[in-house]
């Protein structure tokens, strides 16, 4: 089936603040994403020699009042899959529902039992669009 481990995300409040215990840890920062349209930042935090490992710090820019206590903290475990379409394919077979279809070749979201939101990836390219997932529409929260 081909999966590759990609990351961890986790929310964090106070950016600054959340860089900075990481790097006393012995984390450095990777690679970054700032999205000017959703306004939030995306920092991969990695070991050196572990950078394909990260941690992926998700930051909104507008603030986010209801962390810590929200248990929003925790986000999401990232898999490279070789087919996207082959592995929901394979999951929802298997009676797992697929919370955000991969209706652009490239991104899906699943749930485990424990409702642990789970993002599979395309490795590479996105694959062309192609049903029933490019009209499929998302199912509860991921």
């Amino acid at each position: 089936m081909g999966l590759r481990y990609l990351h961890t995300m986790i929310r964090v409040k106070d950016l600054e603040k959340s860089m900075a215990f990481f790097e006393l840890l012995g984390l450095k920062e990777t690679r970054r994403y700032d999205s000017e349209a959703g306004r939030f930042s995306l920092i991969f935090m990695a070991p050196p020699g572990q950078e394909d490992r990260p941690i992926e710090l998700t930051h909104n820019w507008d603030g986010d009042d209801a962390l810590p206590s929200d248990s929003r903290h925790f986000g999401h475990l990232a898999y490279g899959v070789d087919n996207i379409y082959e592995v929901c394919q394979h999951l929802q077979d298997n009676g797992v529902v697929i919370n955000r279809p991969p209706r652009d070749g490239r991104m899906a979201f699943v749930r485990s039992p424990d409702n642990i939101s789970v993002e599979l990836l395309q490795n590479g390219e996105a694959l062309e669009a192609a049903e029933p997932w490019a009209s499929m529409e998302s199912t509860g929260h991921w």
